[in-house]
């Protein structure tokens, strides 16, 4: 069995904002970019923590979560969306109604409604993955934040990143076993 995910290294993430470039390039979304990089530092949005030199700021890519139990699909009253066996959650736009109970069915808030009127969200660049390549995102990502691979084999990359780095899932108490991890960032070094 392979279930594709992703983990994402808070530590390398600079906030370039080119995961969400490549989205657009390659998937054309009409609602903007399905994976959008939050920031924290401060209370303000958008400026960091601290005061200098010790300033902090950390950077939070969000995507489709490519849940293993995605409230998006029981919700989905046409079928539309489904999950590949390789874990990949997917919405079939000939059977998607536009109706938008998959958009507030999922906690993450990464379904959007194009202006076609249709849901639209992340599918890992299925077309890519589907040839063997990995999403786009990913191999744009500036910082090398980014990592696909199958979560099932405990030697792939993303496996170990998990371990080693005791990478997390958002919401855990949704129950929906999300597929996209992240990995803490580290305590801040001084030269």
């Amino acid at each position: 069995m392979i279930r594709l995910g992703m983990v994402i290294d808070q530590n390398r993430c600079l906030g370039c904002e080119a995961c969400t470039v490549a989205c657009r390039m390659e998937n054309h979304p009409e609602a903007g970019p399905w994976i959008r990089v939050e920031t924290s530092g401060s209370v303000l949005k958008d400026t960091p923590a601290g005061n200098y030199p010790d300033l902090k700021m950390d950077f939070q890519p969000r995507l489709c979560n490519h849940c293993a139990e995605p409230p998006c699909r029981d919700a989905c009253p046409t079928g539309a969306i489904t999950k590949t066996e390789t874990g990949i959650v997917t919405i079939n736009h000939e059977e998607c109604t536009g109706c938008g109970d998959c958009q507030v069915a999922c906690p993450y808030g990464v379904i959007n409604i194009g202006k076609s009127g249709l849901a639209e969200k992340c599918h890992f660049c299925r077309h890519r993955v589907d040839e063997g390549l990995e999403p786009f995102c990913v191999i744009c990502c500036e910082g090398q934040a980014m990592h696909f691979g199958d979560l099932d084999d405990p030697e792939s990359d993303v496996s170990r990143l998990i371990k080693e780095r005791g990478a997390f899932t958002l919401l855990p108490e949704e129950g929906t076993r999300p597929s996209v991890y992240y990995c803490p960032p580290l305590p801040r070094q001084h030269i």
